[in-house]
């Protein structure tokens, strides 16, 4: 008996007690109406032991072990006068409740045939419904156009004898003033029809209807039944009729559509008198609330959730109670050789296809979310522990749950099992509440536990498609439907039977289409291994398009521009001294430097220095207050053929101490301060230039420029060493090369005339050498100040204005106090024109944006780049602060540089998600002085450009649409 019932199922001729269910093209919807068949036997079997024993002699050996749940009777009649809290078994309501309902629906007690609580994802809806403000997220629209008036009135009449025949499609909500909401069944609920004229001055007339009723903007009285509405009007320039239908998703899902159509051509063909008798969706409520015992779902999900203490949220996604509004759909059908495949290997493995794409999906929310461990959102059926008939019942049965994968390094053909098992497993609990799935996870409320979801479906070609051999559809013409969910990323899987096709719905600003290219390439990842390399590990399986590989790896870094690779940072600023050498170069207080002097006075420190023994790639320390001794130091030793290594007078003892320890430099330029600020002991093992002597043996120098080629010297030699601040663990001396800094100053644009520039960073930070050298660069003046004035803001805004600065680098906390002390003593910096900011996250904060307002002229620079790379991205943000974001982008790669985002193992993560960034390119510094060890573990050779080195940031990023980091 069993064997003839697969045989009709699965349209095959014989069957064999050794056969497996799904090696013969068995799947969920055909396990649903297996089951139900088996029930109007009294051969119960519950559904996980068709999954976990599909073979014939097996199952059969199981039949009659599973004893369906006793639905208790409808104790409201026609004939009922009163309702009252004993006569409904599916919901405890208080007389007062009940009676408030009554008064709710139109005819009474005499139009209320039953009231019953909400399912598990009713539930879910209404709470989503009551969240959403202007539209409704599951406001479902379908469109259709008929030949005349006369055809589209039977359609609307076949749809009311529809209506007639199934409770939930006359079901009404009622939640208000409840201790909990019920469903109320009407006896009569008419449709409601509206008829509007349309215009039709833009687009088609199914177009304007669909902008006048779009779900995202319109609601429907969820109190008031049935949780249909139509809306229909002639199409203009034509004689033809329009209709659009509002279907709420609490009494339907897609089969329920799909009844539904059938059943309205049987009733347009005059077949309705063979049309089963309906079932009650009583029937699936009683399942969910007296079914499995609470406690057996809260064991199985504790099982399966309780380590995880994270959201899974691919893209960073995690507004899961939007209303489906700003999401972007795409749809594709997979090539029909890859439709072979898989249906191959499932059969071969005795999985259902369902559970293969469940793995591949996993992977791509995966590598989309930086997890391994990852839980989405599954879409189960919710009829297989329906009763009998619930293959043909209309109303919301489906259900959400979430399924947790491991694509990690266990083999593809092992995780393509343990992934049928634990579906399998599910499906016993497939009317279990979401809420108490989430409550057994490790992740507190209210952050979601996932924001991804799974729909696996059976189709069958759109009922109302209309063809040549359908009389009872001719002249109707199917014009499209729309289904949506709160989650901000769901991927349909559309099972035609002999075909696939993929339909994802995705928040923007991320690329539907992308999702299912994502989803196409892990399923041909997922044939190969299994047809290949079965015992290859999961997590390899790879999910980008050979297209995106290539824009991103190749296209987003195309930033290959000529610069003067083989010249010394020196060099530029003599050029400057060549063009201009009585142009001011620097000023301090009183004192000025013009171009020439200042070149001068450098190249006498510098053949000192190189009497003294330094040499190319040497550290050569400097510990200066800010005064033009300091400038002159820095390109003395730069001129000298040294690296500059900066020491902070005002750091602690102890910390400068350890940075001369750890570099060791033979020589120190230093002053009286910073003599005591050091200690004697520093100062032990170090010869010591002290630039305060009154005259200085340098002071008869030559005044001519050191020959770098004389010296050795090239662009690949150090400019200058740098420790980092430490707050990440103890210090290290960042060593970056000529060729490195000459490229940045080449990247960032010129400007048309020379600039005020304000030198406020200390020389230990890397943005010290933009001020200077930038200034430079374009002939500018750089412009130092006192300690104490940098130290107060309300000074610092007037030092700006009375000495007419125009340019400024601060990093966003210096940014911020100085937008505050504008906002405290409002001056306007007629001046400024550009500031550049860095080190640490950019904010638009109300008073930056109103600090920019004021002064139009003045553009603001983000830029970002690790001490290792200096700067590698820059986003000039728009004139009008009023659009910036609230976290402006940190741009785009410079010239000659290359960024990567890559996940855990390396890879680069889909456009759009996040990923660790890696640096490559000119800017890359040549690693830590005296930290071999970390050098390699930090600066790795890039896996693609041979030659190439990639620095780890260890900072996380994303792409947006525009290519911006």
């Amino acid at each position: 008996m069993l064997a003839r019932i697969w045989a009709e199922l699965l349209g095959v001729e014989r069957v064999g007690r050794h056969d497996n269910f799904f090696e013969l093209g068995g799947h969920s919807l055909l396990a649903v109406q297996l089951l139900s068949r088996l029930s109007r036997l009294s051969l119960g079997v519950e559904v996980r032991t068709l999954f976990a024993r599909p073979v014939l002699a097996d199952l059969a050996a199981s039949l009659g072990s599973h004893h369906e749940v006793a639905v208790p009777a409808n104790l409201i009649t026609e004939q009922s006068t009163a309702i009252t809290p004993q006569m409904l078994p599916l919901i405890e309501l208080a007389q007062p409740e009940i009676d408030r309902i009554v008064a709710m629906v139109p005819g009474g007690v005499g139009n209320i045939q039953d009231i019953y609580g909400l399912s598990p994802l009713q539930d879910g809806i209404l709470f989503h419904h009551l969240l959403a403000s202007g539209g409704d997220p599951y406001l479902l629209v379908s469109q259709m156009a008929f030949a005349d008036r006369d055809l589209l009135e039977r359609y609307l009449g076949a749809v009311q004898q529809v209506v007639d025949r199934h409770d939930i499609l006359r079901t009404a909500f009622v939640w208000e003033g409840l201790s909990s909401p019920a469903q109320v069944v009407w006896r009569r609920a008419p449709l409601e029809v509206s008829e509007v004229e349309l215009d039709a001055c833009d687009g088609s007339g199914a177009e304007e209807l669909r902008r006048r009723f779009d779900p995202r903007r319109q609601r429907i009285d969820l109190g008031r039944a049935p949780l249909l509405r139509f809306v229909i009007a002639r199409e203009p320039g034509s004689g033809r009729w329009l209709l659009l239908q509002l279907q709420h998703h609490l009494i339907g899902d897609h089969t329920t559509l799909e009844v539904m159509h059938a059943e309205v051509r049987a009733v347009l063909a005059g077949r309705e008198h063979e049309l089963p008798a309906p079932q009650p969706f009583r029937n699936l409520v009683a399942q969910a609330r007296l079914g499995v015992d609470a406690k057996a779902h809260e064991q199985f999900f504790q099982e399966q959730l309780a380590d995880i203490d994270e959201p899974t949220m691919p893209f960073g996604l995690s507004e899961v109670y939007g209303d489906g509004s700003e999401v972007g759909e795409a749809h594709r059908m997979l090539p029909q050789a890859l439709n072979d495949r898989l249906r191959e290997q499932a059969r071969r493995l005795g999985v259902s296809l369902a559970s293969l794409c469940h793995l591949a999906w996993g992977q791509v929310v995966a590598r989309s979310s930086g997890r391994e461990q990852v839980v989405f959102g599954t879409v189960l059926f919710g009829r297989i522990h329906a009763g009998a008939g619930a293959d043909r019942a209309l109303g919301l049965f489906i259900n959400t749950l979430p399924v947790r994968l491991d694509l990690d390094g266990t083999g593809v053909e092992a995780s393509v099992r343990t992934t049928h098992a634990r579906l399998s497993e599910l499906l016993a609990h497939e009317h279990a509440s979401l809420a108490l799935a989430q409550r057994c996870s490790g992740v507190a409320a209210p952050a979601p536990l996932f924001s991804a979801l799974l729909n696996y479906r059976h189709n069958t070609p759109a009922a109302m498609a209309g063809s040549e051999t359908d009389d009872v559809l001719s002249g109707v013409e199917w014009l499209g439907g729309e289904e949506r969910t709160n989650y901000p990323l769901t991927l349909s899987v559309e099972d035609f039977g002999e075909a696939l096709g993929l339909t994802a719905q995705v928040a923007e600003p991320i690329s539907a289409d992308r999702v299912c290219g994502y989803m196409q390439r892990a399923l041909e990842q997922l044939a190969e291994a299994l047809e290949q390399a079965p015992s290859r590990p999961v997590r390899e399986l790879d999910i980008l398009p050979a297209d995106e590989r290539t824009y991103l790896l190749e296209e987003l870094n195309r930033t290959a521009a000529t610069y003067p690779s083989e010249r010394c940072i020196h060099e530029l600023f003599e050029a400057q001294v060549r063009q201009a050498p009585e142009a001011v170069a620097v000023v301090h207080e009183d004192e000025r430097l013009s171009y020439g002097e200042l070149n001068a006075r450098a190249n006498r420190l510098a053949h000192h220095l190189i009497a003294l023994g330094v040499k190319p790639d040497q550290p050569v320390a400097i510990c200066l207050e800010r005064s033009l001794a300091m400038v002159v130091s820095v390109l003395a030793i730069l001129k000298a053929g040294g690296a500059y290594l900066p020491l902070d007078p005002a750091y602690p003892s102890a910390r400068l101490r350890q940075i001369v320890d750890d570099a060791a430099p033979q020589l120190l330029l230093c002053d009286a301060a910073s003599r005591t600020a050091l200690g004697a002991e520093a100062l032990a093992d170090v010869s010591v230039v002290d630039l305060e002597t009154a005259i200085p043996a340098w002071a008869e120098g030559p005044p001519s420029d050191p020959e770098p080629r004389t010296l050795g010297l090239t662009s690949r030699h150090l400019a200058y060493v740098i420790y980092t601040s430490g707050s990440t663990g103890t210090p290290k001396g960042v060593m970056m090369s000529h060729g490195s800094l000459v490229n940045l100053l080449s990247s960032s644009p010129g400007v048309s005339a020379p600039k005020r520039t304000l030198q406020f960073t200390t020389l230990n930070f890397d943005v010290s050498f933009q001020e200077l050298f930038s200034c430079w660069r374009d002939a500018g003046l750089l412009v130092l100040m006192r300690e104490e004035t940098r130290a107060d803001f309300a000074d610092l805004l007037g030092f700006v204005k009375g000495e007419a600065i125009e340019q400024l680098f601060l990093p966003f906390v210096a940014l911020h106090h100085f937008a505050a002390a504008w906002s405290a003593q409002p001056v306007l910096l007629p001046s400024l024109t550009e500031i550049y900011t860095a080190g640490e996250q950019l904010q638009a904060t109300p008073l930056l944006r109103a600090f920019f307002e004021a002064h139009p002229k003045a553009k603001l620079i983000n830029q970002y780049g690790p001490t290792e790379t200096h700067v590698v991205a820059e986003h000039r943000l728009a004139a009008d602060p009023s659009c910036w974001p609230q976290l402006p982008p940190l741009g785009r790669p410079l010239a000659n540089t290359r960024v990567y985002l890559l996940d855990g193992h390396g890879g680069p993560v889909p456009f759009g998600a996040v990923g660790e960034l890696y640096i490559g390119g000119a800017g890359v510094a040549r690693g830590y002085l005296n930290r071999p060890e970390l050098t390699a573990e930090r600066f790795i050779a890039s896996p693609f450009v041979a030659g190439d080195r990639l620095y780890k940031t260890g900072d996380l990023a994303r792409y947006l649409p525009d290519g911006n980091l």
